[in-house]
Parts: structure tokens; C-alpha cells; sequence
């Protein structure tokens, strides 16, 4: 199989990866509303616990943060075993863990409305490499806790995100695609930055008094 067809067929399966919605499957699962019909309406972690139900946003995190890493980690993997060895390519390796967010935040399972991508771009981040995840959750966790906002977390992070990757990796393509994770996510955080600075932005744990507790099974 030549470099070019495999390649291709790697960025498709990271992109429908990143394309399961965990936040939709965790709440039809545990009998929750629809984290699209609540809230911010977006299918995330810090929706679903609006919801009430933190074991649901806990396991909706990790799901999304997990299938970044997974597809950062098989390319990584099982590149070498169909004749590529992607082991030694940082540039193919990033490439498969930007597809993988793509994925998420245009799901082809979701009518192309997906989320904004903050937890699978961090299992992207750890998946290429552990000092580059930590450093960009370590920044998240830092802003969060102080502030209590998810987004002005995720929007910080995406900014330091880049600098992270070039202390680890140099002048290297890797670092222009993790700038590229970081101006999506950015992007995707338009309307929270908006907020933000009108200072309207709700806080991580805040349930608004109009959003839904959690719903019997079949009603989301």
C-alpha cells in the first residue's frame, strides 16, 4: 500500500473517531437530556455536568480526552506494521491526533455540530507527547481553579499550548499543527470569550435555574 493511500485512510479513521460523541452516548446511557438541548447546548464534559450528574461528566471527559490519545497512540503503533514508520514521524503522527479533533468538533455522526474540543485536544496533546499534555493540562488546571471557568482555562491553555511544543520540539511541524489545535479551540470559545468579557460567562459547576436536571431515559 503506498505512503499517500495509507496516510489518507489513518486521517479518516482518526477523523471518524474523534467523531463519537461521548457526551451524547454517556447521557443516553445513564438516562440523562440530550447535552445538546441544556445549557450551552454544546456536547461537552462542562455541559453534561450541568446536567447535575457528575459521574456522567466525569466519564464524558475521559471518553473524549481518550480518543484523541487512542489515535495519536495507534498511529504511533501500528504504523510501522503496514509498512510506514510513523514512530519516527512526528509530522504524520500530529497530523492523525489534529484529524482525530477534527472529528470532534465536526462530527459526521452529529450533523457536523460537535464540541469544542478541549478534552480530546488534551488526550492529542498527551498522546504526542506526555511532557506537552501535562504542560498544557497543568496550565488548564491552574486557571480553572483560580477562576472557576472553563473556558478562559481553555482559552489560555490553547494560547500556551504552541509555546509548550516548541521548548519540546523546535522548529518542527508539530509545533505549527499544535498552533493549529490551539486557533480552533480559540475559535470555538468565540462566544465564551464574549461572555467573558461582558462578564456573563457561567462557572465550571454552575447549573443555570433555566437549564433541565437530569431526564428519564428516551426523553433526550
Amino acid at each position: 500500500m503506498e505512503i499517500g493511500l495509507v496516510n489518507g485512510v489513518a486521517y479518516l479513521l482518526a477523523y471518524l473517531i474523534g467523531s463519537v460523541s461521548f457526551a451524547v452516548l454517556v447521557s443516553r446511557t445513564m438516562g440523562l437530556a440530550d447535552p445538546r438541548s441544556y445549557g450551552s447546548g454544546n456536547p461537552g464534559a462542562t455541559n453534561v455536568l450541568r446536567s447535575g450528574n457528575k459521574a456522567a461528566a466525569l466519564a464524558t471527559l475521559l471518553g473524549d480526552a481518550a480518543k484523541g490519545w487512542v489515535a495519536v497512540a495507534v498511529a504511533q503503533r501500528a504504523g510501522p506494521q503496514w509498512g510506514l514508520d510513523w514512530g519516527l514521524d512526528a509530522t504524520s503522527v500530529a497530523l492523525v491526533g489534529l484529524f482525530a479533533f477534527l472529528g470532534h468538533l465536526f462530527p459526521v455522526f452529529l450533523k457536523f455540530r460537535g464540541g469544542k474540543g478541549v478534552a480530546t485536544a488534551a488526550g492529542v496533546l498527551l498522546g504526542l507527547n506526555l511532557w506537552l499534555g501535562l504542560g498544557t493540562l497543568a496550565t488548564w488546571l491552574l486557571i480553572a481553579a483560580f477562576f472557576r471557568l472553563s473556558s478562559l482555562a481553555a482559552i489560555i491553555s490553547a494560547v500556551f499550548a504552541p509555546f509548550w511544543a516548541w521548548l519540546l520540539f523546535g522548529r518542527q511541524p508539530v509545533v505549527l499543527i499544535v498552533a493549529v489545535i490551539g486557533v480552533l479551540l480559540i475559535a470555538r470559545h468565540r462566544a465564551n470569550l464574549a461572555k467573558l468579557i461582558a462578564g456573563t460567562e457561567g462557572r465550571i459547576g454552575e447549573k443555570k435555574a433555566s437549564d433541565p436536571g437530569p431526564s428519564p431515559a428516551g426523553e433526550g
